[in-house]
């Protein structure tokens, strides 16, 4: 059974990562949720397009829109 390092490395089974299809250098997300970490492998471009909908106020400056999110 794997172990957490003094480092706090973690090794992931081999079986695990050719079932995802994780291979060395991949980056990747962790959650934690209900005490349990979850890793997802990061996949490049899996999110292009998904806000071309969404346009800007151009009447509504940056500090206005932080401020707003913000609050």
């Amino acid at each position: 059974m794997p172990k957490v390092s003094a480092k706090r490395q973690v090794i992931l089974p081999v079986e695990q990562c050719r079932e995802v299809g994780i291979q060395p250098g991949d980056e990747y997300r962790s959650f934690v949720a209900n005490g349990h970490i979850t890793i997802v492998k990061k996949i490049p471009g899996t999110a292009k397009g998904c806000l071309h909908h969404v346009t800007g106020d151009p009447t509504i400056s940056d500090e206005e829109s932080r401020q707003s999110a913000l609050n």
